[in-house]
């Protein structure tokens, strides 16, 4: 097992595919990511779902469940020496995920959820709570609370943008302060899920806007995050999920490599 993973000692990158896929193409991302991580100076943290639990369509791909999910996020671990994140959806499956991972995650329209919060919480893992579209960068405090109360003392707050109208996301930069002032935690940059478009895709699939991607990066490097979550593939287009808003894997290294030059930048500027 690695050494438990610490949200302190920014920067971090938390990036994988959306959902647990093929053991080619999940370890294809994890060496990338690894090279890359290296290169830029970053931790990193292979993520992967076994289950998306909360697809906009009933047909549409979860992954492979909790048993056959952990298994392939084993053999990623043993191939790269990578730490790993996954989500849960239930308080049932925290033990078992902390079992294998070193950061449970938290949805976004689950970071309310009670016995969720305080299930991860109480594994002594890191927790990583992803601030519901919905809410207000104060109103995360509450759910950081929750998980510190159960014992866990890494927990983090990821920012994934806040729903302003129908079927799009905002990011407003000024919240990354607000939350941290609140939280007293690190802050997390969701670049993909920010661009996505539930719901306005053929068929009623989740859209996005991947081109917006690298500016919001930028700015959210500006901002001075802790932490970067980019979700990448190989080959986007047929990805399992969100195959709109996942960033080009040949494409990755240009993008950090620009993220970290302005994160590094703004760090050594003086303070207005």
């Amino acid at each position: 097992m690695n050494t438990p993973w610490s949200f302190s000692g920014s920067p971090f990158l938390l990036a994988g595919p959306c959902v647990v896929e093929a053991d080619d193409t999940m370890l294809r991302i994890a060496e990338t990511l690894a090279r890359l991580g290296a290169k830029h100076g970053l931790r990193v943290c292979f993520k992967a779902s076994f289950d998306k639990a909360n697809r906009a369509r009933g047909d549409s791909p979860r992954g492979p469940g909790m048993d056959e999910g952990l298994e392939a996020l084993v053999r990623v671990r043993k191939a790269t020496g990578l730490s790993l994140l996954t989500d849960i959806h239930e308080a049932s499956q925290a033990c078992a995920a902390a079992d294998v991972v070193d950061i449970l995650q938290i949805p976004a329209f689950l970071s309310r959820q009670t016995d969720l919060l305080v299930a991860a919480g109480a594994t002594g893992k890191a927790v990583n709570v992803k601030k519901g579209q919905w809410m207000q960068p104060e109103a995360m405090a509450g759910a950081v609370a929750k998980v510190r109360s159960a014992g866990s003392t890494e927990v983090a707050v990821t920012e994934r943008g806040t729903f302003f109208g129908y079927g799009d996301l905002v990011v407003d930069f000024r919240g990354f302060g607000r939350m941290r002032a609140a939280t007293h935690a690190p802050i997390i940059f969701d670049a993909t899920h920010s661009v996505q478009q539930p719901g306005q895709a053929a068929g009623g699939a989740s859209g996005g806007l991947r081109e917006h991607i690298p500016t919001l990066l930028a700015a959210a490097a500006a901002a001075g995050v802790d932490g970067f979550f980019i979700e990448t593939h190989p080959d986007p287009s047929n990805a399992l999920s969100d195959a709109a808003t996942q960033w080009p894997l040949d494409k990755l290294d240009a993008l950090l490599g620009r993220t970290m030059a302005i994160w590094h930048a703004a760090r050594e500027a003086p303070h207005v």
